[in-house]
């Protein structure tokens, strides 16, 4: 805007010097005009007098009479004769100047027209190229509000790209957590299974053995004490150990503690965890398998059976 300010100025101020300059130059060609007529009509006239005073001299006799009674004052006529003529060449000397003025002047006028001429050529390219250049200039921020525009959905688009990987990683984490909790909660509740069902295959093998030694017990028999343990259990999973009905004494009056292992139904499971803890049956949440106890008194009572 400021350099059309500018250039839009500076064509105004050309504008006013070239409308004066047209104006100075056809006053000047009037006045050329003038003076080379002027001219011409002063070189008629003294050619003319040149050729009528040429004619009078040639066709006139001068006769001389001398007077001797009168001095001719000689020296006056030349200064006359002398004054005529050096007002003749000053005149001559003058028009001749005024010509060579004139012509000097259609000279520079002729000059300046050129000069401007082509200071109006100069005008039109630099107006050609302040409007390319505007033009330039408007496609340029065109492109820049694209751009710009571009580069903030971008940077939008960028935004809401990081938050929904965000959020998406934390739905991940928070998954990822809660699969490693219930992973961890269906191995304890797996482990409390196995346990208990390991207590329940444990307690089925002793009331096994307490009806075998019941229908011995009828037949006038002592019964075996077996004392089934977890612990000992998985202390020595492997090794088997039977009390024979004819080491014990009917009249056995202390307690006897033996080894007992799992039947052959339940020897696929692997053992319960250890544990100090005591209990009458299997509990949860990771608690070891119970310990069961079987005693015999004295007499021969075999329905005091308790399990521990």
């Amino acid at each position: 805007f400021f350099l059309s300010s500018i250039v839009t100025c500076v064509l105004f101020v050309w504008s006013q010097d070239v409308d004066s300059a047209y104006l100075v130059k056809a006053d000047l060609e009037d006045k050329v005009g003038a003076l080379t007529d002027e001219i011409n009509f002063l070189r008629n006239i003294y050619e003319e007098e040149l050729q009528e005073l040429q004619a009078s001299i040639k066709d006139t006799s001068v006769v001389v009479q001398m007077d001797n009674s009168r001095s001719l004052n000689m020296e006056q006529i030349v200064a006359e004769v002398k004054a005529q003529y050096e007002e003749i060449a000053a005149r001559s000397r003058d028009e001749a100047e005024a010509w060579y003025k004139s012509k000097v002047r259609m000279m520079q006028a002729r000059q300046f027209g050129d000069e401007l001429r082509m200071a109006k050529a100069e005008v039109a390219e630099v107006g050609r190229l302040i409007s390319r250049l505007q033009n330039e200039i408007e496609a340029v921020k065109a492109q820049r509000a694209n751009l710009e525009h571009q580069l903030a959905e971008a940077e939008e688009r960028g935004e809401l790209a990081v938050k929904e990987a965000k959020a998406r990683t934390r739905d991940l984490e928070d998954a990822l957590q809660r699969a490693k909790q219930d992973m961890a909660r269906q191995l304890r509740e797996y482990q409390d299974l196995m346990n208990l069902k390991l207590a329940l295959d444990i307690e089925i093998a002793t009331y096994r053995k307490l009806l075998e030694g019941e229908e011995d017990s009828g037949s006038g028999k002592s019964s075996p004490v077996l004392l089934f343990s977890s612990s000992d259990l998985d202390n020595n999973p492997s090794s088997t150990s039977r009390l024979s009905p004819a080491t014990v004494s009917p009249t056995a009056a202390a307690q006897i503690q033996t080894e007992a292992f799992l039947p052959s139904e339940s020897s696929c499971f692997p053992p319960a965890p250890k544990s100090n803890g005591h209990s009458g049956s299997s509990g949860g949440g990771g608690s070891s398998a119970p310990r069961l106890l079987v005693k015999m008194t004295e007499t021969r009572d075999l329905s005091r059976y308790s399990t521990l």
